[in-house]
């Protein structure tokens, strides 16, 4: 008998969303701070993985892609992904890239240096995304250039999940996510806590 689907099983429409609109108007990058924080909150609060194992969209639309569609190779996650060096080093890293993108935003709030309209992959290549930009010109060039600078982590984190989705299991981003890893160092210090 085939399970009866919840509502947080169509919680990937939720991230095709966000990156469709994202791509015609660059303020919904906001929206990805939700992302961002009720991990953390729910790893805080009660002490568990919930988000990755239920209600990450992020997750889900890899697992639709890869399963349903037959975009996966199925192939094993390669080992050294799977390791604490690699996975805490990736979040080491991916931390790096999301101060400096709040840096760069806190320069154009102090008006230190101008609004930069562009969307970068991998934080290197450079997107042309001046169609989206036009929303921009109605807000604070700092509130703007958050959104640029957010919609580039998670454009490039779903990039980054699609190429391993596609060259091994659908979740396959799953098992270095930096909102994974920073959730699990979360729920580990809080059992700690509770065994002693």
């Amino acid at each position: 008998m085939k399970k009866a689907k919840k509502w947080y099983d169509y919680l990937w429409i939720v991230s095709a969303l966000y990156l469709i609109l994202g791509f015609f108007n660059i303020l919904f990058a906001w929206l990805g701070l939700i992302c961002f924080f009720v991990p953390l909150a729910i790893a805080i609060i009660s002490g568990n993985k919930a988000y990755c194992n239920r209600y990450c969209g992020r997750g889900q639309l890899f697992q639709l892609l890869g399963e349903r569609l037959r975009l996966s190779r199925n192939r094993p996650v390669p080992r050294f992904l799977k390791q604490k060096w690699f996975r805490y080093g990736f979040l080491i890293f991916f931390l790096a890239m999301f101060l400096n993108m709040l840096f760069t935003t806190y320069l154009v709030a102090a008006g230190a240096s101008s609004l930069r309209e562009v969307v970068t992959l991998l934080w290197t290549f450079r997107l042309p995304w001046h169609f989206a930009a036009s929303s921009a010109a109605s807000v604070t060039p700092w509130v703007a250039q958050f959104a640029f600078g957010f919609y580039s982590v998670m454009l490039t984190s779903t990039v980054l999940g699609l190429i391993t989705m596609a060259l091994f299991k659908p979740r396959s981003w799953c098992v270095y996510c930096p909102m994974g890893t920073m959730t699990q160092g979360i729920c580990q210090l809080r059992h700690r806590g509770e065994a002693k």
